[in-house]
């Protein structure tokens, strides 16, 4: 038996309750999927703010997370545990950026992110095995939402190309 699944984080611990994503992820399987499902809901409800204010919170959900992961991590003794999801949240929630308005989007967001996520094309698998601590645990999930966002704003494209 791996370290990782002996390890187990406690609710009982503010850090450890947060980066499960409230318990998210100590889902017994797919725990990243859950994360990122839970991310949805967040992700509804700023769909109709401004941009900024929605990077903005992006923007500091992340500079937590590199705090609340990189402490996770220490108290688990391993990088990016699979309970720890708040990095799959921040991720999901960088993918939506680019969206507005309509909530029907958030599906086609919250595949492609898992999509890249778990494929992890180059650079975001380097980054996840080069980059130690709490930026490392952050950094591949905001670089899968970037390559989400990146797939959202060509499928716009789709319906445009299919009626010429």
């Amino acid at each position: 038996m791996s370290r990782v699944t002996r390890i187990r984080p406690t609710l009982a611990d503010p850090v450890q309750l947060v980066a499960t994503g409230f318990g998210a992820g100590l889902a017994p399987r797919a725990p990243g999927t859950v994360g990122s499902l839970v991310a949805l809901v967040p992700a509804w409800l700023l769909l109709d703010l401004p941009l900024w204010i929605r990077a903005a919170v992006v923007a500091a959900l992340f500079a937590a997370g590199v705090l609340i992961c990189g402490e996770s991590a220490k108290r688990l003794a391993t990088h990016d545990h699979p309970s720890v999801v708040f990095d799959e949240i921040v991720g999901l929630l960088a993918a939506t950026l680019v969206l507005q308005g309509n909530p029907l989007w958030l599906v086609p967001a919250f595949l492609l992110f898992r999509l890249f996520d778990i494929w992890k094309p180059w650079p975001i698998r380097d980054v996840d095995h080069r980059l130690a601590g709490g930026l490392g645990i952050m950094l591949d999930d905001l670089m899968a939402g970037a390559y989400a966002a990146l797939g959202l704003v060509a499928l716009r494209f789709v319906p445009a190309l299919v009626a010429q």
